[in-house]
């Protein structure tokens, strides 16, 4: 037997008729025909907003985010107090070095030295930014910054 369009069927029950609306009382749904009673949306093309009730009063009680977040990452900043406390004397100081000291958490975005309090330490420092008056103080305490 051949496959033809005539006899190949949907699954029985997986089609389901079309809800025929104000054919009378009788079909069941009939006098309003499911839209309820009078009014804009009772008529033909009659839109109904969502109305969510007491809506304002719940957005109300939501605590807003206020303030402004920045999509780009923040460097971590070291201070020249912090690096004066966990520099060694001649050391190399590196984003590892401030990471294992505990002085920054994390090395992914980078590390600036900002010139806050006293350098009284010799060190080299590889790897990190710093700000004009930080890299003044490293150079007056004898050390040098490498980029």
């Amino acid at each position: 037997m051949a496959l033809t369009p005539a006899t190949i069927k949907p699954a029985l029950g997986s089609k389901r008729g079309v809800k025929r609306l104000g054919r009378g009382n009788s079909s069941g749904r009939g006098t309003y025909s499911g839209r309820g009673g009078k009014g804009q949306t009772a008529r033909s093309g009659g839109k109904k907003r969502t109305q969510i009730r007491g809506f304002k009063a719940y957005l109300q009680k939501v605590p807003k985010v206020r303030g402004f977040k920045s999509m780009y990452a923040r460097v971590e900043t070291v201070t020249l107090n912090v690096l004066n406390r966990v520099a060694e004397e001649g050391k190399e100081i590196t984003p590892k070095f401030l990471r294992k000291k505990g002085a920054i958490s994390t090395t992914n975005n980078g590390v600036k030295l900002v010139a806050s309090g006293k350098l009284q330490k010799k060190v080299t420092i590889k790897g990190c930014l710093a700000s004009k008056k930080a890299i003044e103080a490293i150079e007056k305490a004898g050390g040098q910054l490498i980029f």
